[in-house]
């Protein structure tokens, strides 16, 4: 069985594992990169329009992936 080696960032929302999104930060539990949130901030999109977008992210998550930058 290959275990995957996990990473835990600055903020324990924050992911870091080689088998999901090629080892990209991500929010823990999902497939949504650190990347794409902070992106998505810097166009001016606000906490609500992107927890709306993606249901699964809460503003902690997000909170969380500004932290981690």
């Amino acid at each position: 069985m290959n275990y995957a080696i996990i990473h835990i960032m600055r903020h324990e929302r924050i992911q870091i594992d080689p088998e999901v999104m090629g080892g990209k930060p991500v929010v823990r539990g999902t497939r949504i990169p650190v990347e794409l949130i902070l992106r998505k901030l810097g166009a001016g999109l606000s906490t609500a329009q992107i927890v709306a977008e993606h249901p699964r992210l809460t503003a902690d998550d997000i909170r969380a992936a500004q932290a981690d930058a």
